[in-house]
């Protein structure tokens, strides 16, 4: 039964955005009936069902991630000769030249959809307090990257008919009832697993709401942002409330966070998506296989890169640029290489120190240049790679790996924190990490994990650099570059300042097609 569950919810969430003409039968597929009388069990099922339908659109290397990092200066999927074109789907992220046809945008705004009916189909099914309030959480993630992304969120009420076109909310409004839903369902919420909705996760949650507020007012405050210092001090308030529930802390090493046992090692993160190794997981191998080359151990797919004047952010010693990390199972490494981080020059055997060589027969030494099309004879070894997981060596041949995908962690409430006051909220003490944004930002940079040096002093400009030091490839950069006013400007293989069309993701041909509450973004 909890199997029929699940899947019904999974075609309810497909059906509602489907283009073609529904049959009446489909409506109200998943009856009361089907769920036990205690209500329990079966909508336990059903929350499940949610949850494990948020793993490919946030782990796979198609979903969020392409949108949240490609778009940006963090990541590149050059066409290498033959490979990695898919019609230039990759190309246009990177160039921001993209449009309502482009399939990494078609697939994100479907899922994120489908997760907000989801969640609030289950409503219907008499879920219990905390069944309830963790669907109405997820719901609020979802509806939070869709207004993140295109300013618009489609909605119905419980039991709603499929056959009518969603609503749908806009800008201040959609924020509106996210911020209001999340404080509404802090009480209901457990404080622990951190792979479950929890109290601190709607904290870090709707700290970002109130941090991106001036935003996301109306499309023209996504060019022109404004910073209210009222909203400024709700996000110190919650920064503080995370900070003193006690339920997190730095790790010993940065990498624990997000290794193949980071559901238990992990004290940082504060809400994560369960992968169970060697059972069920959604695909986050994909950021080790999509960045490495044919010829390393696991074998990769040779396709995404970093951009060297992101590289260049880090300092040398700064072990978040990447460290040896070893996991069961994983090869010797004799030669004590980096197996985690960023990659740069000549790769090697880690099972016997070897040099290794391309498919031509080359060195296979990744190069700092990289360009968006790449046409020459080294183009297999063009752009520096990075993956911030470590190889769960047990269970990548099978799929399923261990590492659980990170969402929250305690540095990024850190630097939320300090980004507030930066912007006129008024400094608090909370925890051993100081009251000003040069303590907050100092201590993480200066803890052993990350062994970076002192910062004299912190700018908003700096602020951003070291977000991207600290978060990099954990899909916050696009958020991050629009709401410091850098998302437009030129970077590494986009030489130019994109039209302002290009800060909202355009509405997907398809459903403007057949939900006429849609209207398309403002130049697309």
């Amino acid at each position: 039964m909890q199997r029929k569950l699940i899947i019904a919810l999974l075609f309810c969430s497909l059906v509602m955005f489907s283009c073609t003409k529904l049959d009446q039968k489909f409506e109200g597929e998943l009856t009361s009936s089907q769920v036990s009388s205690s209500g329990n069990t079966n909508t336990g099922a059903l929350l499940t069902g949610i949850y494990n339908n948020l793993q490919p659109i946030f782990q796979d290397q198609a979903g969020v991630y392409a949108l949240w990092e490609m778009t940006t200066d963090e990541l590149i999927g050059p066409t290498r000769g033959p490979d990695w074109d898919d019609n230039g789907v990759w190309r246009v992220l990177h160039a921001q030249k993209y449009d309502g046809e482009n399939q990494r945008i078609i697939d994100a705004f479907k899922n994120l959809n489908g997760i907000d009916f989801g969640a609030t189909d289950l409503l219907r099914y008499s879920p219990t307090n905390q069944q309830k309030a963790e669907a109405r959480f997820l719901r609020a993630l979802a509806d939070f990257m869709l207004l993140d992304g295109w300013g618009q969120v489609n909605y119905r009420d419980p039991g709603e008919s499929v056959l009518t076109p969603s609503r749908v909310r806009k800008d201040a409004d959609a924020l509106n009832f996210i911020m209001t839903e999340l404080a509404a369902i802090i009480p209901d919420l457990p404080d622990a697993p951190k792979y479950t909705a929890n109290k601190n996760a709607a904290r870090v949650l709707l700290m970002k709401c109130y941090l991106n507020k001036g935003v996301w007012a109306s499309t023209a405050t996504r060019v022109a942002p404004t910073f209210a210092a009222a909203d400024m001090n709700q996000v110190i308030a919650l920064a503080d409330q995370v900070i003193n529930s006690g339920l997190s802390s730095f790790t010993a090493n940065y990498f624990d966070n997000f290794a193949p046992n980071n559901g238990t090692i992990g004290s940082e993160n504060i809400f994560t998506e369960e992968n169970k190794g060697g059972v069920q997981a959604g695909n986050i191998r994909s950021r080790w296989h999509s960045t490495m080359h044919y010829n390393q151990n696991p074998g990769g797919w040779n396709g995404f890169a970093t951009l060297s004047d992101f590289y260049g952010k880090f300092e040398a010693a700064d072990k978040r640029r990447g460290v040896n990390y070893p996991t069961p199972a994983s090869p010797a490494n004799p030669g004590n290489r980096n197996t985690v981080g960023f990659f740069l020059g000549q790769q090697y055997n880690l099972s016997n120190d070897q040099p290794l060589k391309d498919r031509t027969g080359a060195p296979l030494a990744f190069t700092a240049a990289v360009k968006n099309i790449e046409v020459g004879n080294n183009l297999e070894v063009t752009g520096i790679r990075v993956y911030k997981y470590p190889i769960d060596f047990v269970n990548d041949g099978g799929g399923n790996v261990d590492n659980d995908y990170v969402y929250f962690r305690l540095a990024d409430v850190l630097l939320m924190k300090a980004e507030a006051i930066l912007r006129g909220g008024t400094g608090t003490a909370a925890g051993p990490y100081g009251s000003t944004p040069l303590a907050l930002v100092n201590y993480i940079r200066t803890l052993p994990s990350r062994g970076a040096t002192l910062l004299a002093t912190v700018t908003l400009d700096n602020l951003l650099d070291e977000r991207g030091r600290e978060l990099y490839m954990e899909s916050w950069r696009r958020q991050d570059l629009v709401r410091f006013g850098k998302y437009l400007t030129p970077f590494q293989e986009k030489n130019y300042t994109s039209d302002n069309k290009y800060v909202l993701f355009p509405i997907p041909n398809r459903f403007l097609a057949v939900n006429p509450n849609l209207t398309q973004n403002p130049g697309y």
